[in-house]
């Protein structure tokens, strides 16, 4: 399963490829971007465990820059 989710305050380049190699490693994940210049999230990961992966990544994307915020609708 592949998603695309909007990024909300994600502040620079550097942050998204430290975001980006940390979702990277967990288990489960088949590919991940994480794009600075479009403010989004592109996650792929077996439909199995997509929802667990996601908040993992969320968590991530939490550890490397606290005020941004992944839109899940």
């Amino acid at each position: 399963m592949k998603k695309v989710y909007k990024l909300q305050d994600l502040d620079c380049a550097n942050c998204a490829a430290k975001m980006e190699n940390a979702i990277q490693k967990l288990d489960g994940v088949t590919s991940v971007t994480v794009s600075f210049m479009t403010q989004k999230l592109t996650l792929e990961a077996d439909d199995a465990v997509f929802d667990n992966v996601l908040k993992k990544a969320v968590k991530c994307i939490s550890k490397v820059e606290p005020d941004c915020i992944v839109i899940i609708k």
